[in-house]
């Protein structure tokens, strides 16, 4: 395929994955949560700065920025309500504020649950993991975004810095790039933290990167749009800036659904440019026979370790495992990872691939296959291909004549 195609065929895998996943449902979803968990999200990040007494007025900084940089033109009123909900909030009892984290909690596991749906992962994380995550989120997201705000103060604060930069014009430009790269690094963290699986850095960087691109030409988008369409002032009032931050959330969450996509599909994107990937059933026999390989040899067999043989995606190896793992032949660990459980000498091919959920592919379904296969499968599918000739020759016949409640039909009359 060319570059062009390559792109197109990749744009319409994404298009379809997204679909497949519901994204745009979810994306409801976790506005909705969203709605219900900022304030309290807002209450535990003062209360966690509150507790540090250098870091005393960060929390209305940050909050500032977020709303200034983020969030484009009904951030303004958007944010004096939110403040005042927090104020309130922070004059809670012991038992408002236990709700209060409880419903932050709950958002932070809506968003882990649309990740792990979207990297097909079937158990999120449970017990001591789950908790420390969320935790972690809580509490040190806070204090590190304060220390970032801290820090940032300090440096500015020098003389020789403030020179240094107003000489070279970089003053205003620091400023201006500096909310994208927190974005960027933001979204980095959320892909390789919240899902349960390994995701290499680079693929949840350059995610962080698209991601806060799209959301920068959004926000432009979105601003323009308000300015075009003054029907929302007149229709809802003061009133107005709600619906438009619902929209704008709504919209923030497609993005980071669509960039949670994409990141995903990096690590199968020599799998994904395949146009016709092996079925199924050759593809198990092929991670069989790559899990014979390494038993014999003392290795250890990983979806990684075997996409150095040939390409596979994600959900064809989990597939693959567990039809094969459902017949005794593989086992799953407490971490994930898969092993051979039983000696191959021992079973037979036909029951094995009657046993299998996909049967044997189409004859002329394996014609279109351009991968190298090696010599054992090609001589199966000759095989496969002789039985299909001749259990066509054997079969041809009408039903009428196979049920014996009817004769053949007559030729045609020309």
């Amino acid at each position: 395929m060319s570059k062009s195609e390559s792109a197109l065929h990749y744009l319409r895998y994404l298009q379809q994955r997204f679909s497949e996943d519901g994204c745009l449902q979810r994306a409801s979803a976790l506005t909705y949560t969203t709605l219900f968990a900022v304030v309290p999200m807002m209450t535990v990040t003062y209360s966690m700065l509150s507790a540090i007494p250098s870091f005393n007025g960060v929390g209305e900084q940050i909050q500032a920025f977020v709303f200034q940089n983020f969030v484009p033109s009904a951030g303004a009123t958007v944010e004096e309500y939110l403040q005042g909900f927090s104020r309130q909030a922070r004059q809670l009892t012991a038992v408002g504020i236990a709700i209060l984290v409880v419903t932050a909690y709950m958002m932070l596991r809506s968003i882990e649950s649309a990740l792990n749906a979207i990297w097909r992962v079937e158990h999120g994380r449970r017990g001591l993991a789950g908790f420390l995550l969320y935790w972690a989120i809580l509490s040190l997201g806070p204090l590190l975004l304060g220390l970032g705000f801290v820090l940032t103060s300090y440096v500015a604060s020098f003389k020789l810095f403030n020179d240094t930069t107003e000489m070279l014009g970089l003053g205003s430009w620091l400023f201006r790039v500096l909310p994208f790269l927190m974005s960027v690094a933001a979204f980095c963290l959320i892909y390789m933290a919240v899902p349960n699986r390994k995701v290499l850095f680079r693929h949840a960087l350059l995610g962080g990167v698209v991601v806060s691109l799209l959301l920068e030409l959004a926000k432009a988008m979105f601003a323009l749009f308000i300015s075009l369409s003054p029907s929302y002032q007149l229709i809802y009032g003061a009133f107005a800036a709600v619906p438009l931050f619902l929209l704008w959330i709504y919209l923030g969450w497609v993005i980071v659904l669509f960039g949670a996509e994409m990141v995903r599909s990096l690590g199968d994107l020599q799998a994904i440019m395949i146009r016709h990937p092996l079925p199924n059933t050759l593809q198990a026999l092929l991670v069989l026979e790559a899990f014979d390989d390494s038993f014999a040899k003392g290795e250890s067999m990983s979806r990684e370790s075997y996409q150095q043989r040939r390409p596979i995606s994600m959900e064809q190896w989990e597939c693959c495992c567990r039809a094969l793992a459902h017949e005794g032949l593989l086992r799953e660990d407490q971490e994930g990872a898969w092993a051979l459980s039983r000696n191959l000498a021992t079973v037979e091919f036909w029951p094995l691939i009657r046993a299998l959920p996909w049967g044997m592919p189409p004859v002329e379904s394996l014609k279109a296959i351009r991968e190298p296969l090696p010599d054992w499968l090609i001589r199966l599918l000759e095989q496969l291909q002789q039985f299909d000739s001749s259990g066509r020759e054997q079969f041809s016949m009408p039903l009428s004549i196979l049920f014996g409640t009817g004769l053949a039909a007559e030729p045609e009359q020309s």
